[in-house]
């Protein structure tokens, strides 16, 4: 009997030191640098805790981590039209983080992180999708995918921002029926042989333009050649008739200048031979 009586007085300490080892440990808690947490106590949120060793009740006090840290959801297979009523499915993935001074009113409202996503992000991201792809015609959406995902960005942004931070919505595909898909391609096939041809057409169009300016620059200069030549013989004429019209005039006002000539050109020598009746070339005999 003392022995029982000395074994339950030992244990009564060690139940209470053990539990109150527990209650000791249970009392603090550390907060990731990624984390935030929700403080409840009794359920009812009251405050939150940024990274670091906090103090809590034990028993009454309880924590709820919510992370900051960047999350993607991903969208798949979701059906939608285009402005030319051309159906498509269309993939995307949304990039997000929390905002930290949205974490209690995260857990009041949604519970999770993840029930903010299923029933804020999720419907919001659906409708946005639809509604901007609703804008595009099928062949716009393609050629401007960029675009499109930026309206899709902004729409979502302009809902999300409260509680979370956007930081990027990926296009991954926009997948039409094979029928559109195959008209699509022959419709790409055609721009591209009539672009080859307006391209062959440019070119022999450059080709003529080069061909006309190259013989109108040769006409051009067989015409300057030929003006040149015919005002060099007009020139050349007009110098000679006046030459001429000189002489005439000096051989009118000096009778005397034909026999000076003669006498200048003659070398001094008599003619060997002499036809009868003759006159001796300029001598004159009275």
């Amino acid at each position: 009997m003392e022995n029982d009586n000395q074994t339950i007085k030992i244990a009564i300490p060690l139940t209470i030191a053990f539990f109150a080892l527990i209650i000791a440990f249970s009392s603090w808690y550390t907060v990731d640098q990624g984390e935030r947490a929700v403080i409840l106590r009794n359920g009812a949120a009251i405050g939150t805790a940024e990274p670091g060793l906090h103090f809590k009740f034990p028993i009454i006090d309880r924590v709820v981590f919510i992370s900051m840290q960047s999350m993607k959801v991903e969208f798949d297979r979701m059906s939608s039209y285009s402005k030319d009523q051309q159906p498509a499915e269309i993939k995307l993935s949304v990039n997000f983080h929390v905002l930290p001074s949205s974490t209690q009113d995260i857990y009041s409202t949604y519970g999770s992180v993840e029930g903010l996503v299923d029933r804020v992000l999720r419907p919001k991201v659906n409708d946005s999708t639809k509604e901007v792809f609703g804008q595009f015609t099928a062949v716009s959406v393609i050629q401007d995918r960029a675009k499109f995902g930026t309206d899709v960005y902004q729409s979502v942004v302009d809902v999300a921002g409260k509680y979370l931070i956007i930081e990027s919505i990926q296009i991954e595909n926009i997948d039409f029926s094979n029928a559109y898909e195959q008209s699509i391609e022959q419709r790409m096939l055609a721009e591209v042989e009539v672009q080859k041809v307006r391209q062959n057409w440019e070119k022999e169009k450059v080709s003529a333009d080069i061909t006309r300016t190259k013989a109108q620059a040769e006409a051009d200069a067989r015409l300057a050649q030929a003006t040149a030549q015919a005002k060099a013989i007009e020139m050349t004429g007009q110098a000679e008739a006046s030459a001429i019209q000189a002489k005439g005039a000096a051989l009118r006002d000096n009778p005397a200048l034909v026999a000076l000539i003669q006498a200048e050109k003659w070398d001094g020598k008599l003619p060997n031979t002499m036809v009868p009746g003759s006159a001796v070339p300029f001598l004159s005999v009275k």
